[in-house]
């Protein structure tokens, strides 16, 4: 037990897929300019990668390693993704019109979203277990969702802040992410 909350913990603060890791930053800079739509879009990428991850170690680990065909885990990885993406859209659409038209092209992009991808690689890369890969999958869409909706308030603030005209935009946002990652990496030492 002590070893999956370590693990959770780790995937979500230390190494943060957005902060640590550098996967994810388009949606992470696309949709994190309200607070509503990134809270939306967190727990969208929440369930899909909690849920990819063990999936996609269920066919790896009973499917792909069993018939020897490994090199096809990227492939299969992707698609596994897809499918899971095109679950969520379609059930946003139905219950929740609004979010869905707000996260727009966004929603699509979780298919491409290099950080589900890297989640499922890495929990391979490891050697996770089913359960091992699930938490780490949990643990790494939780630290998705903090780091783009602190993004999303810091943002809101930021609009009624006076700004340098040369800082406003991208400037500014990218400036907040570097100061952003510096105070994740003081999560360093929450690890043993």
């Amino acid at each position: 037990m002590k070893t999956l909350i370590l693990l959770i913990i780790t995937t979500s603060l230390v190494n943060n897929v957005v902060l640590s890791q550098f996967l994810g930053l388009c949606p992470f800079l696309g949709v994190s300019k309200k607070t509503s739509t990134a809270a939306g879009m967190g727990g969208a990428v929440i369930f899909v990668i909690t849920i990819a991850s063990a999936v996609t170690s269920l066919i790896n680990t009973f499917i792909l390693e069993k018939l020897d065909v490994t090199f096809l885990q990227t492939i299969v990885f992707i698609l596994v993704i897809a499918t899971l993406v095109q679950l969520v859209e379609m059930f946003l659409k139905k219950s929740s019109p609004a979010l869905y038209n707000s996260l727009g092209v966004f929603l699509p992009l979780i298919t491409t979203n290099c950080a589900v991808l890297g989640t499922a690689l890495t929990n391979v890369q490891n050697s996770y277990g089913v359960l091992e890969s699930t938490i780490a999958g949990l643990g790494t869409a939780v630290g998705f969702f903090i780091s783009i909706v602190i993004m999303a308030g810091v943002r809101e603030k930021i609009e009624y802040n006076d700004v340098s005209e040369s800082f406003k935009g991208s400037p500014i946002v990218l400036i907040t992410a570097g100061l952003m990652a510096i105070a994740f990496y003081g999560f360093a030492s929450l690890t043993f």
